[in-house]
């Protein structure tokens, strides 16, 4: 497969531009003409101040253009316009700065607005919660600044949540020096608010921003950390303690698995379990949801992690329904679920799964990485399924990475 260097600065252009922007398009939002636009991409007259504004347009630098660096997996022109408006909201409130406009709304209703965010993430619309962070982040520096000197805890606390937010949605598209700082920025605001719940979930957070930075060690004694810092005592423990805990046991459970570290994952799975079993449902609380189905579902994932095929199998036959689970949860679950089966070669199982997924959520599956993972997986299998699940995915031969959306883009 071609590296995104192998391609020339024009191939790159009408990579970046798609099927769904017209050459038209794209010199309307540049201001070039469309003969400039067509000369750039058959790497014509190609000057500085060209590719500036085209790159500008498509919201990426312009070392993306040059092939100096590769634009992230899967980000559409949506993606890449939220995480620009992301990332001044998060560096600039960082700063103190903040829109001349933007009035303190109250604390109920910023913890309200922190609840759909949480909502979107976990219906798998990361854009629009990304969308939505942004503005949400000023609103929430804005009431920290108006607070009164010594009642700004609570507002340190929606803080802290607005920037997790954000270092959860930078962190899933890709954006991870995004997500570095925002999540740093979390950690200061709940440390400030003297909130030991808090400060525990964004260590947690920090642990998947290693993870995804293949910071394995350091993930999983950080998820350790967070986990063993807000253990409950089981007698007493509300149910929202209990929904913190086993996330966050579950979380260092897929960090050991990732490492290959089968007992240790076995006794964070233990604990997760015995945490579900306690609560008897699903519980949402603290941007999470957890309770006895998502510790069954997720390890399924950290079984196929650790090679242990037959282990998530049977988890599998076990499992008669997740509707309980969040939009996000379910499909994660599936991709899981796929994995096991084209690990165990069983590839109309595997590609019936993935097939549905894509189809039921092609917004959160471009997002993803398992489906194209598990597509090689089966790829010896090559029949007219496999081919309808190449495109819903979106890989033509030699640019899969590459793609700016989940369907087929034409060069």
């Amino acid at each position: 497969m071609p590296q995104w260097s192998d391609y020339s600065t024009g191939e790159r252009i009408k990579i970046l531009r798609g099927r769904e922007m017209r050459q038209a398009d794209l010199a309307e939002m540049t201001g070039l003409t469309i003969a400039t636009i067509q000369n750039a991409e058959q790497n014509k007259r190609q000057s500085l101040p060209t590719l500036l504004k085209i790159a500008d347009a498509f919201n990426v630098d312009l070392s993306v253009l040059l092939g100096q660096q590769a634009p992230r997996r899967a980000m559409a022109q949506d993606d890449r316009r939220m995480i620009r408006d992301l990332s001044r909201a998060v560096h600039d409130t960082a700063a103190g700065i903040v829109p001349a406009d933007v009035e303190p709304a109250d604390l109920v209703d910023l913890q309200q607005t922190a609840d759909r965010c949480w909502d979107l993430y976990w219906r798998g619309r990361y854009v629009e919660a990304g969308t939505v962070v942004a503005p949400f982040l000023a609103s929430a520096a804005v009431r920290l600044r108006e607070q009164p000197a010594g009642e700004q805890a609570p507002a340190l606390g929606v803080l802290s949540d607005a920037y997790r937010l954000a270092a959860y949605v930078a962190n899933l598209v890709g954006a991870r020096d995004l997500a570095y700082a925002a999540i740093g920025h979390a950690h200061i605001a709940a440390e400030r608010a003297a909130d030991d719940m808090r400060v525990a979930l964004v260590g947690s957070g920090r642990s998947w921003v290693y993870l995804r930075d293949a910071r394995l060690p350091e993930a999983l004694a950080l998820a350790e950390k967070s986990a063993a810092d807000i253990e409950p005592r089981f007698s007493k423990a509300t149910l929202e303690q209990l929904t913190a805990y086993g996330s966050h046991v579950n979380f260092a459970a897929v960090v050991a698995s990732r490492m290959g570290d089968k007992d240790r994952a076995a006794d964070f799975l233990s604990q997760s379990h015995a945490t579900g079993a306690r609560m008897g449902r699903e519980v949402r609380a603290h941007g999470t949801l957890f309770g006895p189905v998502s510790a069954t579902t997720q390890a399924v994932g950290i079984n196929v992690a650790l090679g242990q095929t037959g282990k998530a199998l049977a988890l599998i036959d076990s499992i008669p329904d997740v509707s309980a689970l969040t939009e996000a949860a379910r499909n994660r679950y599936a991709m899981d679920k796929a994995m096991a089966h084209a690990d165990a070669k069983q590839w109309d199982a595997s590609l019936d799964t993935l097939e549905q997924t894509l189809r039921n959520a092609p917004d959160w599956a471009r997002h993803q990485t398992m489906p194209s993972v598990i597509v090689q997986k089966v790829g010896r299998a090559s029949t007219a399924r496999l081919r309808r699940v190449s495109e819903l995915i979106g890989v033509p031969p030699g640019v899969q990475e590459f793609l700016p959306a989940t369907r087929k883009t034409a060069l």
